[in-house]
């Protein structure tokens, strides 16, 4: 008898060991859903565990991809944070409620307002972690600047036939068309989107680099780019890619009114996060000055911590350093996108 209690004992602190062993690891666990497919970030991951010893281990898909899967998931979804870049789709996991409101005043302080959901009683759901601009290209030898200095002008008819654009429903576009609803009114944004179509040189096909290669190509004249995927092209070795930028000019649209559309890349904690520590720890390593500007330098990105000054040779070249970006609500961008879908299915927009 006293054997037997014994071995329970033993039986027992052996489970009570294994049991503490696997808390133990799973403290140091972060399990990532990623819409960032940069090889550039590799390093913010590395340096993040190097710092703390918290594994990473990162589940990579667009952002539709993963909304879809944490939804399937529901309960038993591992994910402790995730990481998209466009707007809307932050807005949509937050109203869906996928997110994990957090309290964080590392980065309240960081961030600022509009660059983060609206705060609630339980926190705050998402973060704006980088932003980029939607701008619009053109081909030097064709236009100047002026030609093209505001959104609403790429639907002038002086444009018929020459202008180049991914499709409507990407979400960036949206994200756009979005913002311009609010601007506008829809009444005006839909004929606005009309003459987008009717001044399309070619029907939307591919991502924002073929836009611009379009342009210098003289396939069209102007183009509408988001920022990172020129300051790829402007920092590349490649002598096409050389060739490319100097084919072309840029505009950051809307300067005289209510500034450029910034879309935003951010961050969130999962609803059924099981590391939610971690998850903090991690989103506030995103806002410090280092992983900010390895957003810049890295991938291209305008970093949105306060206080962090910009290093990048590209972004400040084509921006001549400053520029005056919108102000709006995400919350705003995103409830118009039903809208927004419909304009589009109306005016044949694809």
């Amino acid at each position: 008898m006293n054997r037997r209690k014994t071995f329970s004992n033993i039986l027992a602190g052996l489970t009570g060991l294994a049991l503490a062993c696997s808390a133990l690891a799973q403290d140091k666990v972060l399990n990532i859903y990623s819409a960032r497919h940069y090889p550039t970030d590799e390093a913010l991951y590395g340096d993040f565990t190097k710092a703390t010893g918290i594994q990473i281990r990162r589940v990579d898909a667009d952002d539709a991809g993963i909304l879809a899967r944490l939804r399937a998931e529901g309960t038993a979804s591992p994910a402790d944070v995730i990481l998209l870049v466009d707007a809307a789709r932050l807005w949509r996991a937050e109203v869906d409620g996928l997110f994990r409101p957090i309290k964080s005043s590392a980065l309240e302080n960081a961030i600022p307002a509009q660059l983060r959901a609206k705060a609630s009683a339980e926190g705050t759901a998402w973060f704006g972690l980088s932003t980029r601009a939607r701008l619009i290209v053109f081909n030097k030898s064709r236009w100047n600047a002026g030609d093209a200095d505001t959104y609403e002008k790429l639907a002038d008819p002086k444009f018929k036939a020459q202008l180049c654009i991914r499709s409507g429903s990407h979400p960036y576009n949206l994200s756009l068309f979005g913002a311009m609803t609010e601007h506008l009114g829809p009444a005006k944004t839909e004929a606005w989107l009309k003459g987008l179509v009717a001044n399309m040189g070619r029907s939307p096909k591919g991502g924002d680099t073929d836009q611009i290669k379009a342009v210098a190509a003289g396939e069209c004249t102007v183009a509408v780019s988001n920022s990172y995927y020129l300051a790829r092209l402007m920092r590349s070795d490649s002598a096409a890619d050389k060739a490319v930028v100097e084919k072309i000019g840029v505009v950051f649209p809307n300067q005289a009114s209510w500034g450029t559309h910034m879309n935003i890349a951010g961050g969130a904690v999962a609803r059924h996060a099981k590391n939610v520590d971690n998850a903090v720890r991690f989103l506030e390593y995103l806002a410090s000055p280092s992983a900010q500007n390895h957003f810049a330098n890295g991938n291209n990105e305008w970093p949105v911590a306060k206080g962090v000054s910009l290093d990048n040779p590209a972004l400040k070249a084509m921006s001549g350093g400053s520029f005056k970006s919108e102000l709006i609500a995400t919350s705003i961008v995103g409830m118009n996108q039903v809208k927004v879908q419909q304009m589009l299915d109306r005016v044949g927009f694809k």
